[in-house]
């Protein structure tokens, strides 16, 4: 079929038959003039057609017709449909100017989700209720992320500490270690230490307790300078004795925050000791120590 090209649009059988046999015989003069025959008699179902498309509502566009052939090689003289000149009866594919207002396209009208105002969108002022919603609701967010950020600066801060003294001029801490607890009250003396009503070394026999107990008093160098009272309970003599350090540093903190916190802060004196004993399992003679393997 060199030189013709194949439309979508159904032809009458006998127009294809007669086509057909008009073009194997290669007499392109007679194609021409069966053709302008023809196309009296096409022209009529062709107007009836196009006036049914348009008449549609659900086909207002018109639809362009595509055919068979590559674009590079292709061979389009039979655009006009055995129309002798191009361009005859090509305006029954495209509805008229008086038709054109049927099918053309036109934009939704906009609805706004926050009801309608004087105008169906607008609030009656030329303002736009979206945007008027979506700058409240931005200026909403911009106060909550500034109010935010005063609070973080606010936590950032360091507390103000100040000194806790009691009516009778003492000042009160507390402290644990392991199951251990102590109460600490320190006030100005001659340094005389009492444990449970115990004498300092009475109570704590060996030295490594009892240094472990005036390491806070030897950071703020007030050893003699302060009578302490203690009252401690649980534990052993090594729990207890972990406890009154974290007691008596808390005491001395409260009783001047501005110069003391500082070195108990630095040597530790301020944290309390996590560690506590890990408990026996089962199969095992302690915490870790299983008993001894024996191969036969």
């Amino acid at each position: 079929m060199a030189g013709v090209a194949l439309c979508r649009r159904p032809v009458v059988g006998a127009t294809m038959a007669a086509s057909r046999a008009l073009i194997r015989a290669r007499a392109p003069l007679e194609v021409t003039s069966i053709v302008n025959d023809l196309s009296s008699l096409k022209i009529a179902g062709q107007q009836q057609q196009t006036r049914t498309m348009f008449d549609n509502p659900r086909s207002r566009s018109p639809r362009l017709r595509t055919h068979a052939v590559s674009v590079m090689h292709g061979d389009y003289e039979d655009d006009d449909d055995g129309r002798v000149e191009f361009g005859e009866g090509d305006e029954d594919a495209f509805p008229s100017r008086d038709e054109e207002g049927d099918w053309k396209a036109t934009p939704p009208a906009k609805r706004s989700i926050y009801g309608e105002g004087a105008d169906g969108w607008t609030d009656g002022a030329g303002v736009d209720k979206e945007e008027l919603a979506q700058a409240q609701w931005l200026a909403k967010e911009e106060k909550a992320m500034e109010d935010q950020r005063k609070r973080w600066m606010e936590n950032a801060k360091a507390p103000i500490r100040v000194r806790q003294i009691d009516e009778r001029g003492r000042s009160y801490g507390r402290g644990s270690r392991k199951t251990a607890s102590a109460r600490v009250w320190i006030e100005p003396g001659e340094g005389i230490i009492t444990v449970n009503r115990l004498d300092f070394v009475e109570y704590f026999t060996r030295e490594t307790d009892r240094e472990h107990v005036m390491g806070p008093l030897v950071a703020t160098e007030t050893c003699g300078k302060f009578d302490v009272k203690v009252f401690t309970q649980g534990g052993g003599l090594t729990g207890q004795a972990g406890a009154v350090r974290l007691g008596l540093a808390r005491a001395l903190q409260n009783h001047n925050p501005q110069e003391w916190r500082p070195p108990l802060k630095r040597l530790g004196y301020m944290t309390r000791d996590p560690r506590m004993v890990e408990r026996k399992k089962i199969g095992h003679k302690k915490a870790r120590k299983s008993p001894q393997w024996v191969k036969r």
